[in-house]
């Protein structure tokens, strides 16, 4: 089974697959003309035109679009609609989809207005001015079931500097992979309810980040903006970023029973015990006091399919929800690639290495926007493996309070229900030990205030590598080879989060209720 971590082996008997793949992608292409410089070397050098025609005339290659959106959609046989009013194009397309029961072609071709980047002229000094704004206008959506990737769609701004958008989904994509291998599958929406061999699929879902993606969508706007044809637009290329990335983990369970017993307490875990620090964790990131953003966890419990719960760092999203009450989805949103870092090579005081920079938009880095949804996804999963323990957890909880021997010394038991040793657990199980594990210091500095001398620091720094010796002994912790570091062990993930909840929410409750 691909994925296998502390989750999938803890729910092994419940689960199916586990497939990691790219979800809804959105690309956006800019023609190399961004400042007000640029409008005016192209008005007066490119196209030899005096500056207050040059709106008008915009204005004109505008109508052309538009018109060249009616007649493609006329050669298909597909309908062209301008939109007014509250709309949902998805519906429309979906219905137009099922009204002609379509696999491959046009969909529709769809108009409307919007605000997006455009240009006016305004009085200067010496002579008018051209400058890009914001301004209403026309935008034309390009709906298609491309043989490849399924369906997609190409909107395109009717007027100059004539930005593109591309959506694709990567599920509607490895469907036709599968199709082409002679994988078996069920496609339901942007999930898979059954998959005859996961791990091709998996295979076959990993090559979609390493496609060649300047060529193909390339191949897509020519088809949309035939102003590329033009000699003064000839020799432009769009400079393509990727806008929108999610990247989803769908564990599918063997029954609707299995995961809507599970269900409800993944999301009262992961409301209540995962914090600022968990959510930075899971996202590869460290929580700085220098921060400067917000983090919030949000649950909502009127969507249709049920409850979801969704992290924010910034613009970026973690998200778990149920799909047909059979798959759970672990989905990371990336909006803002710069909150994390790729390796390249760049000029650090004045010479040029390797080293680990802010990931941009470009299409070059979708390999790395793929390994750090993939871990912030396993990163959740692996922590959402301490709910619902199995029983053989509470004969593990008897079994700490007796003394274990470790090499040639014996350890004594564990007090689960102490506050000393509740402090050291959720020491231990801390969000920022996820990564890279954790040292002596790292707890020290959790269970103590700061040494007011060097004695005091050396009698905490031995208590607390008493403390781990013990936790160790236990099989709780596991020591780095050849590194005075630790990591906790799945036993110790379970055992742990156990004790703590126990004592946290379980036993003041049924304090309550006695008394």
């Amino acid at each position: 089974m691909p994925t296998i971590n502390s989750f999938t082996k803890k729910f092994a008997d419940s689960i199916l697959s586990v497939l990691e793949c790219y979800d809804r992608v959105i690309f956006k292409g800019y023609l190399p003309f961004f400042k007000n410089g640029d409008l005016h070397r192209l008005c007066d050098s490119g196209l030899g035109m005096r500056r207050k025609d040059f709106v008008p005339f915009l204005e004109g290659l505008s109508e052309e679009l538009v018109e060249h959106g009616k007649r493609v959609a006329a050669e298909a046989g597909a309908p062209y609609r301008f939109l007014q009013g509250e709309h949902t194009k998805e519906q429309i397309i979906r219905e137009e989809i099922a009204k002609r029961s379509l696999k491959e072609g046009l969909v529709a071709v769809l108009c409307c207005m919007e605000t997006c980047r455009g240009v006016k002229l305004r009085p200067g000094k010496d002579r008018p001015e051209l400058y890009f704004t914001s301004r209403p206008q026309r935008v034309v959506y390009f709906y298609s079931l491309d043989p490849e990737f399924g369906l997609i769609h190409v909107r395109i701004q009717t007027f100059f500097p004539y930005s593109v958008q591309v959506y694709v989904n990567g599920h509607d994509w490895l469907a036709r992979q599968m199709n082409e291998k002679q994988i078996g599958f069920l496609q339901s929406d942007n999930a898979f309810v059954q998959l005859d061999n996961p791990e091709a699929a998996q295979r076959l879902a990993d090559r979609f980040a390493h496609l060649n993606w300047i060529k193909i969508l390339d191949r897509w706007v020519r088809r949309a903006n035939p102003l590329l044809k033009k000699d003064w637009l000839n020799r432009c290329q769009y400079y393509w970023v990727i806008d929108r990335a999610e990247y989803s983990t769908d564990v599918l369970f063997r029954s609707r029973e299995d995961l809507q017993a599970l269900y409800p307490r993944l999301v009262d875990h992961s409301i209540q015990q995962f914090s600022a620090d968990d959510i930075m964790k899971f996202l590869g990131r460290k929580l700085y006091p220098q921060f400067d953003g917000e983090i919030l966890t949000l649950g909502r419990k009127k969507r249709a399919p049920g409850t979801r719960v969704k992290h924010r760092m910034k613009g970026n999203w973690l998200k778990m929800y149920d799909k047909f009450e059979r798959i759970l989805r672990i989905e990371t949103v990336i909006n803002q690639p710069g909150e994390f870092h790729v390796r390249r090579r760049c000029i650090r005081k004045g010479v040029e290495k390797m080293a680990w920079c802010p990931m941009n938009k470009g299409v070059s880095n979708f390999y790395r926007y793929l390994e750090v949804a993939r871990a912030s996804n396993r990163r959740y999963l692996e922590a959402l493996a301490v709910v619902d323990a199995p029983s053989v957890t509470v004969r593990q909880l008897d079994q700490l309070s007796q003394p274990v021997s470790l090499g040639n010394r014996k350890r004594r038991g564990l007090n689960l229900m102490h506050a000393e040793e509740q402090k050291l657990f959720l020491a231990v199980l801390c969000g920022d030990n996820r990564i890279n594990g954790f040292r002596n210091h790292d707890i020290l500095k959790a269970l103590n205030e700061p040494a007011r001398d060097a004695a005091e620091r050396r009698r905490q720094t031995q208590r607390v590598s008493r403390q781990l010796g013990r936790l160790r002994a236990h099989g709780l912790i596991r020591k780095v080879p050849r590194a005075h570091r630790y990591h906790v062990t799945d036993k110790g993930n379970a055992v742990m989060a156990a004790a703590v909840r126990i004592r946290i929410k379980e036993f003041p409750k049924e304090l309550k209720t006695a008394i």
